[in-house]
This record gives C-alpha cells, sequence and structure tokens, in this order.
C-alpha cells in the first residue's frame, strides 16, 4: 500500500488516491484487484489502464569509484481522471490519463537531498505509459525494459541518473492468490510485485560532474483500483536487501488510534528466490527515535527495530541521514519521507548488513477523500 498524491493540474484538483471505493470504482468503470488473478511476465510488466492508478516505483544504492555513496528513487505514476463528466466531449487537451513522476538524489557523504518533480497530461506523448512492453516516460524522464533490461533516465539541476539495471531474481509477487489485500472490502486491494534484487550499473552525475557508479536497485509495480479506509491515516513501508541475497518487504497500515491495521503485511523473499508471505502477527517493528522537520514540522520515526521471529530475523534500520523529506507542494501535494537506510542484524544467528529504503506517508495529515 504506497503512493498516495494530492495532485493540481489546471483547471483541475484531484484527489489521486491508491483506488476508490471497490464498489464505486466498479460503478465507474474500473476493474478492481480481486483474488485469483495470475501475473504474466513481461505482459504485465506493461500499463493497465483499465485499473484506476499504477506506478512503477525504482529505489536503489549507488557507488562510485572513488568511495561516495548515493540513494536514489525514480517513480512514473498513472491515474485515470476520466470518471463523471469531467471531461465529456473534451479536446485532446483533457486528459483521461495524468502521469506523474517524482526523481531524488541522497547524497549520503555532504547529507543532502534534492528531489523534483513532474506532472504532464498525454497529449502529444509528452507522458504515457505503454501497454505492451514497461516503457513509461515523462518528458525526458523514462523507464524502458529492454529483454532482460532496465533502462533508467532523470535529470534535475546538476543532478542526472542513466542506469541499466539486471534482475538477479525473478519477480516476486506480494500477498495471497494475486491480490495485496488493503482493509476488508472486496476489492480493496492491488495487483503488487517487486523486483527485489537489481544488479546496477551506469552513469550518475552529481554537481554537474558524471560519475560511473555500480550498484544495487529494488523496483515495485503496483496497480489497482480502490483506497485506504476511513480510520486509516498513512502507512509506514520498508524494503531491505541484506548481504546474504536475502530480501524483506513490509508495509504497516496505520489507523488515526496509532493501531496497526490486521491487513498489513510483509514478503521475505529466500536467497534462493523462495518468497515467503508475511502476515502482520509475524512481523514485529519498533520506532528507535524521532525527527522533526524544520522545514514542515512533520514529525517522523527515525531508526527500527524490526523483527520476524517465525523466520529467525532481526534487523535495525538507521537512515542514512534524517533529512530525505519530500513537500510536493508545487503538484502532489503530499509530505511525506522517504529515504535510504543502512541495515544490520542477523538471520538465523548470521550477523548481516544490508540497505533499504523505508517510506513515512501520512504523518503530517490524514490521506483522504
Amino acid at each position: 500500500m504506497r503512493r498516495v498524491l494530492f495532485l493540481a493540474v489546471p483547471g483541475l484538483v484531484v484527489l489521486i488516491i491508491l483506488v476508490s471505493v471497490s464498489a464505486l470504482a466498479m460503478l465507474r468503470g474500473y476493474e478492481v484487484a480481486l483474488p485469483g488473478r495470475v501475473l504474466n511476465f513481461p505482459r504485465d510488466h506493461a500499463a493497465h489502464p483499465a485499473f484506476q492508478t499504477e506506478w512503477w516505483y525504482y529505489t536503489g544504492h549507488l557507488y562510485t569509484t572513488d568511495g561516495e555513496q548515493y540513494g536514489y528513487q525514480l517513480t512514473f505514476f498513472r491515474r485515470r481522471v476520466d470518471e463523471g463528466s469531467w471531461f465529456s466531449g473534451a479536446s485532446q487537451w483533457a486528459p483521461q490519463q495524468l502521469y506523474m513522476a517524482h526523481f531524488a538524489i541522497s547524497d549520503k557523504q555532504r547529507q543532502r537531498f534534492s528531489f523534483a518533480e513532474k506532472i504532464n497530461r498525454p497529449a502529444l506523448g509528452v507522458a504515457g505509459a505503454a501497454e505492451e512492453r514497461l516503457h513509461v516516460w515523462n518528458d525526458e524522464w523514462r523507464a524502458d525494459r529492454l529483454g532482460p533490461y532496465h533502462h533508467l533516465q532523470a535529470a534535475m539541476d546538476e543532478s542526472a541518473v542513466n542506469l541499466v539495471l539486471l534482475p538477479e531474481k525473478d519477480p516476486v509477487v506480494h500477498g495471497i492468490d494475486g491480490v495485496s489485500q488493503k482493509g476488508e472490502a472486496k476489492g480493496n486491494a492491488s495487483h503488487y510485485y517487486s523486483f527485489t534484487r537489481l544488479k546496477t550499473n551506469g552513469v550518475l552525475q552529481i554537481r554537474g560532474i558524471a560519475k560511473e557508479v555500480t550498484g544495487i536497485s529494488w523496483m515495485d509495480h503496483e496497480f489497482g483500483s480502490s483506497q485506504l479506509e476511513p480510520t486509516q491515516v498513512g502507512w509506514d513501508w520498508f524494503s531491505v536487501q541484506l548481504d546474504n541475497r536475502a530480501e524483506l518487504m513490509v508495509y504497516l497500515l496505520r489507523h488515526a488510534d496509532g493501531r496497526i491495521d490486521p491487513h498489513s503485511s510483509g514478503t521475505l523473499v529466500h536467497p534462493d528466490g523462495q518468497a515467503e508471505h508475511l502476515s502482520r502477527e509475524m512481523v514485529e517493528v519498533v520506532a528507535l527515535g524521532k525527527w522533526t522537520s524544520p522545514r514542515s514540522g512533520v514529525t517522523y520515526p527515525q531508526g527500527w527495530q524490526l523483527r520476524i521471529p517465525k523466520a529467525g530475523l532481526e534487523l535495525r534500520l538507521m537512515p542514512a541521514f534524517p533529512d530525505q523529506e519530500l513537500d510536493t507542494k508545487s503538484s502532489t501535494r503530499v509530505v511525506y519521507w522517504e529515504g535510504s537506510v543502512l541495515v544490520g542484524g542477523n538471520y538465523n544467528g548470521q550477523v548481516l548488513k544490508g540497505t533499504g529504503y523505508v517510506e513515512l506517508v501520512g504523518y503530517k495529515m490524514k490521506i483522504d477523500l
């Protein structure tokens, strides 16, 4: 459960939620995520315009030959906005789809965080998402799948990435029976899979200087047509890549009173690529500290102890540096924290290290209609 956006588009204000109420979504003609769907690759890497909301989400860790380390985030969102009569009889400039993107760089040495965002209509090919293959773009930012490889390009100010990613494991489908359930209602769910380990090579431009980089990336692709329940205010999402080649994804849906929703879950990917579903009861997460943004005034948890006793896994996640907050007031109007974290701990008695990303949404205000 990720990526809620509030979009301001000229002549239109659209609240972008993961999905509408499932029954309402079906009445509006959207397809909803239901059990039993079998994802087919590479076909399902492409766009699914019958669903209301979809994203392709890349995060990763880059290492230069001179020893510097960086985190990056590059995300492409698609949102259908053709419900009702908003665009009846509209011209080519009135979108049935909106496309938006986020790009961020975490400079771990200098503790500097920078980000940029884009929102575009599909008119004249400025932005889009292909239905035949993985090919999404927003202006000059793009993600393409070429054979087994993913190619990413994005630029802002004096920073840019041009990366080639090669999956080292097959895609992992999250949830049970093809759906990642987010609430009680049928269809209040998404289809969600990840490439949990992508070997990464390419060029990072930082402060106007181009540097060759190697590293490791993670890719999420999720699509559906439903929403947060009325008492859910946001979520905490964790991805971890351990040096024994195991990976972990956990999301915790938060209620207004602080309770964690029972539909929260995760996936443990073993070194051999086998995936194990994690129910809410199997995962323990304790925040170790807090950080308050000097700009937004929002207080976020910072540092986490994450335990999965049944799997013998105990991890400590610490931010590479605190200030990795995105305030997307120019377009999405959501303030959230998404940043690179360092990981240490043990797995069945084996001492391990790793890297990860954490996303914290809904700490400034409830994400709602």
